[in-house]
């Protein structure tokens, strides 16, 4: 069946991540099925087609525009590493444009970018994506460049060493040799004992020099295979067509054999405290960083969490920037995010102290307004206007043709189910005052939570990678 989607309709969404958490959900969590949702949203329509291979295709048809966007999701991140070789994953997203059979060296980017296109890939925990925007009469050629390294990456000596030495640069420019820039790191070691989830994505430089061209064949052979893929289309194409191309060019890749059987992820929460000292020669400034692990991304209380976390630390209104920025000015900003993942997704903070101030008290006021909060509650208005700020985000982040078609695809890896993308406003709308207190004394306690503090280097100083208390 051919439909149609509005612009609203992309703006409303979110991706996220599905699994379960060892500590599960506590007591009282939220039935959605009967939770009211007063706000109404627009409807996105779609196609779905699996090929004989296993290659699963979403088609949303939106002909407001001549353009067109896609997603080849594959099921595969730094999760699926093993100990020893890390940064397999974010090395494919380097090596997928080295060519392949019918596509010379980093000529992917040249036809695309030649025919009025823009593309990138990513890598995260549980995915590694592969995204482009072009006209709408170049659909074929966007099927002609997946399918053949799909089939046929060129997996050479001379291109393993070439990409693993851009990889090895990056990890340079974004990690040793920036401003706060092992925190992120050394926070997930703190949060997280799976391994899946406490290694850095881009790897370790031993593990990459280790790396031989026959780990990486095996890599490619078990994870870039069509049964391990999903393509999302979105635009202005017509579904029909787009199945038969699909059929063209990947119909004749043969399946993968050796897919392990995909399992929610399990990380015990409640851990302890743990504290870790960075002495960073890079830093102007004292940093306090916090990561709570809480629950799947998919499941009620992420919704809850995520409103949570707004309220508290998100821009200058939140009660964390009014209290630690505005009053008493120990810190200069501060800042929160949640990621979700298919295990239990972090909530973290971030703030950068005022000169002079001191970690210890910041992290007491930090503790006393969480306290405050679980145990007085959010007003009405404090929840709304997380609403408001949230959907305003998505309607920005959301309004393309790409975003969409990247963010579906993570929805359908992860969860196999395409409709979410529809549901998630419900489940906002669903949360309530006394859902917000719940999470909030439940998973952000002190027991489950890592801090890393990073205090600049004195002069004379000695800088270190970090000393755990």
């Amino acid at each position: 069946m051919k439909r149609t989607m509005t612009a609203m309709g992309i703006a409303l969404m979110a991706a996220g991540c599905a699994g379960t958490p060892d500590a599960g959900p506590p007591p009282g969590t939220p039935d959605l099925k009967a939770a009211s949702a007063p706000l109404v949203q627009p409807h996105i329509d779609y196609s779905a087609h699996t090929l004989a291979n296993g290659l699963r295709i979403f088609v949303a048809e939106d002909h407001h525009a001549p353009v067109f966007s896609y997603a080849l999701t594959y099921d595969v991140g730094s999760r699926d590493e093993v100990e020893g070789r890390t940064g397999f994953a974010h090395l494919f997203e380097h090596m997928m444009f080295q060519g392949s059979e019918n596509v010379g060296k980093a000529e992917h980017f040249v036809l695309i970018s030649q025919n009025g296109g823009r593309m990138n890939g990513t890598t995260s925990f549980e995915r590694t994506n592969y995204f482009a925007t072009l006209p709408a009469n170049q659909l074929e050629l966007a099927f002609f460049l997946e399918a053949d390294r799909m089939r046929s990456l060129d997996l050479s000596q001379e291109n393993l060493d070439n990409q693993r030495h851009a990889v090895k640069e990056e990890r340079r420019l974004r990690v040793d040799n920036r401003p706060y820039g092992k925190v992120r790191d050394i926070l997930f070691t703190l949060g997280y004992d799976t391994f899946g989830y406490n290694h850095p994505t881009i790897g370790s430089m031993e593990d990459l020099d280790a790396a031989s061209l026959d780990d990486v064949r095996a890599f490619f052979k078990r994870w870039y295979v069509p049964n391990n893929a999903v393509l999302t289309v979105v635009g202005d194409v017509d579904v029909d067509e787009v199945v038969r191309l699909a059929e063209k060019y990947f119909g004749d890749i043969p399946p993968g054999t050796d897919l392990p059987e995909r399992t929610s992820p399990k990380e015990k929460l409640f851990k302890g405290e743990r504290r870790e000292v960075i002495h960073d020669p890079l830093a102007p400034l004292p940093r306090l960083d916090l990561i709570y692990p809480t629950v799947s991304g998919n499941l009620p209380d992420f919704y809850a969490l995520d409103l949570f976390s707004r309220i508290m630390g998100d821009g200058s209104s939140s009660r964390l920037y009014q209290r630690l920025v505005k009053e008493d000015e120990l810190v200069t900003d501060i800042g929160m995010y949640i990621w979700r993942l298919a295990g239990p997704s972090p909530v973290g903070f971030v703030s950068i102290l005022a000169p002079g101030k001191d970690v210890d008290e910041v992290l007491r006021i930090y503790d006393e307004e969480l306290e405050r909060a679980i145990t007085e509650g959010f007003t009405q208005e404090e929840l709304t206007r997380a609403r408001t700020a949230l959907r305003a985000e998505l309607v920005e982040s959301f309004e393309s043709s790409m975003w969409l078609s990247v963010r579906w695809g993570q929805l359908i890896v992860n969860f196999n189910d395409p409709d979410l993308i529809n549901r998630e406003p419900e489940y906002y709308n669903a949360v309530t005052i006394e859902d917000l207190k719940r999470v909030g004394g439940y998973y952000l306690k002190p027991s489950n939570r890592g801090i890393v503090v990073s205090l600049p280097v004195e002069k004379g100083g000695e800088a270190d990678g970090g000393n755990q208390e």
